[in-house]
C-alpha cells in the first residue's frame, strides 16, 4: 500500500478519534474530551496536508470524509447508542462503494 494512502487511513482515524471525543466533551464541558479534540483534528489536518502532496484534493477529502461519515456512525450506533434506520444504512453503503470505485477505477487517484 502506498505511503500516501496510508498516512489518508491515519488521518481518517484522528478524525474519527476527534469526532468521538466530541460528542464525549458535551459541547466542550468537559476538559479531557476537549483537549483530545484538539489534538486528534491538528494531527489529521496535518495529515492530510501531507497527502495533499501527492493526491489531488477532491479525491483525497472525498476519501476522507466519505470514510469518516461511515466510521462515525458506527461508533455512533456502538458506543452512544444512536439510532440508524435502513435508509441510513444505505447511503452509507453508497458512500463505501463511491470510495471502492474512485480507488480501483479512477485515474485521478494516485495508487
Amino acid at each position: 500500500m502506498p505511503a500516501h494512502f496510508i498516512t489518508l487511513i491515519v488521518a481518517v482515524i484522528f478524525e474519527t478519534i476527534g469526532t468521538t471525543a466530541l460528542q464525549a466533551s458535551q459541547q466542550f464541558r468537559k476538559l479531557g474530551p476537549s483537549i483530545i479534540v484538539v489534538i486528534a483534528y491538528a494531527a489529521a489536518f496535518y495529515l492530510l496536508a501531507l497527502t495533499l502532496k501527492t493526491m489531488p484534493v477532491g479525491i483525497m477529502y472525498a476519501i476522507w470524509s466519505g470514510s469518516g461519515i461511515v466510521l462515525i456512525a458506527v461508533i455512533g450506533w456502538v458506543v452512544f447508542r444512536q439510532t440508524l434506520d435502513w435508509p441510513a444504512v444505505l447511503g452509507m453503503a453508497l458512500i463505501l462503494a463511491g470510495i471502492v470505485i474512485i480507488q480501483m477505477f479512477s485515474k485521478s487517484a494516485t495508487h
